[in-house]
């Protein structure tokens, strides 16, 4: 029963950060929607992992943070490096 919460909580944390990448008026805050997608997609795999007993899952999420992390950190630096409006 617990994981059926977990797993609601997090469709409504998807659902208002897809809410924010299709209207968010910056670049820099659909960055952070699209970061905020990614991580609340590995909760949602590592709720499952607890659920299903499966301890692969634990490693698969290590390794797609990583991947956020630095996909975050190269898009902030993107977007820091763009020229900015007057």
């Amino acid at each position: 029963m617990i994981y059926l919460i977990c797993f609601l909580l997090l469709t409504v944390a998807l659902a208002l950060a897809a809410f924010r990448l299709f209207t968010g008026p910056t670049a820099v805050d659909r960055i952070l929607a699209i970061d905020l997608l990614a991580v609340t997609a590995a909760a949602g795999v590592l709720i499952y992992a607890l659920s299903a007993k499966q301890a692969v899952f634990v490693d698969v999420v290590v390794v797609f943070g990583i991947i956020i992390f630095f996909g975050t950190v190269a898009l902030a630096r993107t977007v820091s490096r763009a020229p900015r409006d007057p």
